[in-house]
């Protein structure tokens, strides 16, 4: 509840500073305030999916969606990292047009919603401090937030330029810088997003070495059909066909459980589903070991 409170406030106030941001750009004519306003942008959108990740995490699956809505914030993501593409290449567009016809800028305008800016995002920051230790979610929310206290500093150095100086080409080269770091955010965005839509293996995951893993666990011949996948942030899922060695088919179930305990610690994949299999009945279906004297045959299918 904490969490979702920090995430609310930060947005409410990144959120309005935006906005502030976008139509003080407007009137003082600052091509560099507009694209901070961009960036802020991004860290709105940002705080928004943490927000909606908090929350589809409490919605219950259903017969229909048995993952329940855990690929909304996946799809939002993939819209949010389009969208962003699109204003960054908007800024670039504009910034080549300045560099042709400079235009006079209210700085001092522009320097006050600047600075405006920056402590917004120093109190953001604080507030989504603490929580960012504890979730993955806002610990991505939070850093957009740093990055944008960067961009705050370089519209005010701007600012500074441009009232005492006259140099009206450094809006348009923070213009470019700024939306640079749109352009880098969003593709990142884009890329995990269809990463994880077309299910492949999590970005920091190797496949061989998760096999290699599980093949070293007493009473595990072989394995096939391995598949890793993300469902969404920070919940992986892994499924595949355990070959369990004949004369340990008793102890199926005690080699999952440690098995799903490496899995959980060493790559934080916590979903899990196994068919195990034996070589004397390789499609799982009729065991064909005899149990030893006094024990009882626990093969599990």
């Amino acid at each position: 509840m904490e969490t979702k409170r920090s995430l609310i406030l930060a947005l409410l106030i990144i959120g309005s500073v935006f906005l502030l941001e976008l139509v003080g750009g407007i009137f003082s004519k600052s091509l560099a305030l507009v694209s901070d306003a961009g960036h802020m942008l991004t860290d709105t959108m940002a705080l928004l999916l943490a927000l909606l990740a908090t929350t589809f995490a409490t919605l219950p699956a259903t017969k229909q969606r048995t993952y329940g809505f855990y690929r909304l914030e996946i799809l939002s993501a993939l819209f949010n990292g389009s969208f962003l593409t699109i204003i960054a290449f908007y800024i670039f567009y504009q910034a080549y047009f300045r560099f042709l016809h400079p235009v006079e800028i209210q700085s001092a305008l522009m320097l006050l919603i600047a600075t405006i800016g920056l402590f917004a995002n120093l109190g953001a920051a604080v507030i989504l401090s603490k929580s960012s230790q504890q979730n993955l979610n806002v610990r991505g929310a939070f850093l957009h937030v740093l990055s944008d206290l960067l961009s705050s500093v370089g519209v005010i150095v701007g600012g500074v330029l441009i009232h005492f100086w006259g140099w009206y080409y450094a809006d348009p080269i923070l213009g470019i810088m700024i939306g640079t770091l749109i352009l880098r955010g969003a593709v990142k965005l884009v890329y995990e997003s269809a990463h994880i839509l077309l299910e492949a293996v999590p970005l920091g995951i190797n496949l061989d070495e998760v096999a290699a893993t599980i093949k070293e666990v007493r009473g595990v011949e072989n394995l096939h059909d391995l598949h890793i996948w993300t469902i969404t942030s920070g919940i992986n899922a892994i499924s595949a066909h355990l070959v369990i060695k004949d004369g340990e088919a008793h102890r199926a179930s005690e080699i999952l459980q440690e098995i799903n305990k490496l899995l959980k610690e060493k790559y934080h994949i916590t979903h899990a589903t196994f068919q195990t299999e034996c070589l004397s009945c390789p499609q799982g279906l009729i065991c064909q070991i005899e149990p030893e004297k006094g024990e009882k045959n626990e093969h599990f299918h």
